[in-house]
């Protein structure tokens, strides 16, 4: 079953955060209302009414971070409750102020959740739980807290905390106490109960990826079970999700909203979602990120529809109504309704008005730079929403830079080698300029976006063992002209994240450190050196941690304390690199180590068939794909070769498109497992001493065979040292 959702714009509401809006109850048979709050510091209550937006209330408040609604358990939650800095607001949709909280926090409010008289709230590391004001417990986490939910309360008859958490975890409390956890497989960023209570048992909870894959987990009294995980083909963070009755047949539909502007709606098995995967309905996408989606009947009455607010504020509907009840053709002539023609009159009156009124401020600027006065030309603020996120699947960086207003140009600079990797929905002009990599300049290139262009997606590639910084130089099309400069760290270990296994029967090599460190800077050189690192030195003065390589699945264990290192991993490439930087971190501070290693020959091996499947695949996609046109033309003059071909060549044919994305995506892949490969021979030998870098040609010559029983016998011949 499709579902079809029509687009109608509402209004603009200035720069927003994820959760800025929600849906108030229907006390009475008036029209829905919805809260909104914008990063500026503004609360509006707000509902429609034909072709315009009415308000009830709107409240200026300092910058706003969250926003809730809330009431007494058991009744519709009516109240409004918003928090900035250390401070928690209640008010009424009438915008009447009924509390002001000062929760004391050390650090300011980035998550909260209000249920009945119970109040949570966090900060980065921090998490608080207050009673009718009263604070009942906290709790301190070691991982940043990406979230706040807690378990119907009705149901489960006590209050359940739940902390999304930055190491690929889900935390449940116990009045302050860590009960248990959940290990996932990504990063969470948004939690919501099932059917928006928790199921018919309250304990089951949806929960979004920032690699923008969904699963469903149902919470027990001492454990979690994860039921399944839905992978979808987007590969941006999940920001928000609601549950609906969008088809209004009882069911209450998934509503999701994707950081690339994507909205998904997901039909769930009312009876059997614990083991049925959700099934996709209907996809909308718009040009910049999502941070808000809630189901309502807002914009008419009588037509369900998904209220969604982008990054820079604007706020549109995807509604039920079809778009044929406004526009009709009749006996040709194209006519329209009455409701339209009026709300089409008053958009070019606003148009026109808007335009006069930056002609006046233009003209009013012009005349203030032509006088000679004391005054100064202010450079104008603008937010930038930036992030640079490892997608696993393929083991490269997407950078996103988003801009409330146009942008005009993107400049990125890199003082470390990175391949820049193709990306579809970049409609931007790209430049190269040539660099000099002798300077410490790897990359220069320019992004020239077109008209009306806020957002903009750059996929990379680094090479580990190579660490620096990129600067990214945004420049939007406001007067006078300005940029601001963001800074983009590639450490040493850039391919690595957390993961929650280690297999022990692996062939590890061992590294071990000992020296007058303290934990806090062994716990620094690590977090420049690998990604992921809890933000917080460890409080019970040891840490055990454990990564993973997204581009060869070899494993890092790290296991650190006062004056102590000790780390193992199954790629020497990976020791090796790790033992050079923090001895070049010891050697800053003029801090004597003591160093240990073994090397273990057979991981060389181990390591060698982790490649090999990667490096057999792409040989074979780039000769499927070098196929390509000669079957094509095979087929044009004999259309019914089809029946006669192999599979394998029916295979490329039928695939065409899909391969040769594929390896358009993966440009410059076969360079970097060859990199890998020769990194992986010098560090080989180098445990032994011996510096075979004069053998690197012969070797190349080996992987132009392309025979991989060839390579193994090169990296055993004693000859080849």
């Amino acid at each position: 079953m499709e579902l079809s959702l029509s687009r109608v714009d509402y209004f603009h509401v200035g720069s927003s955060f994820p959760g800025c809006v929600k849906v108030l109850p229907q006390l009475t048979e008036e029209k829905t209302q919805i809260v909104i709050a914008n990063r500026e510091g503004l609360l509006q209550v707000v509902g429609w009414k034909k072709y315009e937006p009415v308000y009830t209330c709107r409240v200026p408040i300092q910058s706003i971070t969250c926003l809730q609604l809330g009431g007494a358990i058991g009744t519709p939650k009516d109240k409004i409750f918003v928090a900035s800095g250390n401070i928690v607001r209640g008010f009424t949709k009438k915008g009447k102020m009924f509390l002001e909280f000062d929760t004391n926090l050390a650090e300011p409010i980035k998550y909260m959740y209000v249920m009945g008289g119970y109040l949570l709230v966090s900060g980065q590391n921090v998490y608080n739980q207050f009673e009718d004001c009263q604070d009942t417990g906290y709790y301190v986490s070691d991982e940043s807290i990406n979230l706040i939910l807690a378990l119907p309360i009705e149901k489960v008859k006590a209050l359940v905390p739940i902390l999304a958490c930055q190491d690929r975890t889900l935390r449940i409390l116990d009045k302050g106490k860590l009960k248990y956890t959940v290990n996932l497989d990504s990063i969470p960023s948004v939690l919501v109960l099932m059917n928006g209570d928790g199921g018919e048992s309250g304990w089951d909870v949806i929960f979004g990826t920032l690699d923008g894959n969904f699963g469903l987990i149902v919470f027990g009294s001492n454990d979690g079970d994860l039921k399944w995980i839905m992978e979808t083909e987007i590969n941006t963070g999940i920001n928000c999700m609601d549950f609906y009755d969008l088809t209004a047949d009882g069911n209450k539909e998934l509503i999701i909203g994707f950081d690339d502007g994507t909205v998904h709606v997901y039909a769930m098995d009312p009876t059997e979602y614990h083991t049925t995967l959700p099934f996709l309905m209907f996809i909308q996408t718009c040009h910049e990120s999502i941070t808000s989606v809630q189901g309502a009947i807002f914009g008419n009455v009588g037509f369900e529809e998904v209220i969604v607010v982008t990054y820079s504020g604007w706020v549109f509907g995807l509604t039920t109504e079809t778009s044929d009840k406004r526009v009709q053709v009749d006996d040709g002539a194209l006519s329209i309704s009455d409701d339209t023609r009026q709300k089409l009159l008053r958009l070019k009156s606003e148009i026109e008005e808007l335009q006069s009124k930056v002609v006046r401020e233009r003209d009013k600027y012009e005349k203030a730079t032509q006088i000679n006065c004391s005054g100064l030309s202010a450079i104008p603020f603008f937010a930038v929403n930036d992030k640079m996120i490892l997608n696993s699947e393929d083991a490269s960086y997407l950078l996103t830079i988003e801009v409330e207003s146009p942008i005009d140009t993107i400049l990125i600079q890199s003082d470390v080698p990175i391949d820049l990797l193709d990306v579809e929905k970049n409609s931007a002009v790209v430049s190269f300029s040539q660099c000099d990599p002798e300077s410490g300049n790897f990359l220069l290139t320019t992004f020239r976006c077109q008209a009306n262009t806020t957002r903009i997606e750059v996929r990379l590639r680094t090479i580990e063992g190579q660490f620096g910084t990129i600067q990214t130089y945004i420049t939007p099309r406001i007067q006078p002209k300005c940029c601001q400069v963001r800074y983009f760290p590639i450490k040493p270990l850039s391919l690595h994240v957390r993961c929650h296994s280690f297999d022990p029967n692996r062939p590890y090599n061992s590294l071990s450190l000992k020296g007058a460190f303290s934990l806090a800077e062994i716990h620094s050189w690590l977090c420049n050196c690998v990604p992921e690192m809890p933000d917080r030195v460890p409080s019970t003065g040891e840490a055990s941690l454990t990564f993973v390589s997204s581009f060869l699945d070899t494993l890092l264990h790290c296991t650190y304390m006062k004056g102590e290192g000790h780390f193992k991993s199954d790629n020497v490439s990976t020791i090796s690199i790790l033992k050079d930087f923090l001895t070049k971190e010891a050697t800053k501070r003029r801090i004597n180590l003591e160093i240990a290693y073994e090397f273990n020959e057979e991981s060389v091996f181990h390591t060698l068939q982790l490649i090999r499947p990667k490096l057999e695949g792409y040989l074979l996609l780039s000769k499927q794909v070098s196929l390509i046109d000669a079957l094509k033309e095979i087929q044009t003059h004999e259309p019914e070769i089809g029946q006669v071909l192999s599979s394998e060549y029916k295979h490329i044919l039928e695939n065409t498109e899909k391969l040769k994305t594929l390896l358009k995506r993966q440009s410059s892949y076969l360079n970097r497992l060859y990199g890998m490969i020769t990194d992986l021979y010098i560090d080989k030998h180098k445990y032994n001493g011996i510096n075979v870098k004069n053998r690197v040609p012969q070797l190349m010559e080996v992987l132009e065979r392309k025979n991989f029983g060839l390579l193994v016998d090169f990296f055993e011949s004693a000859t080849a040292i």
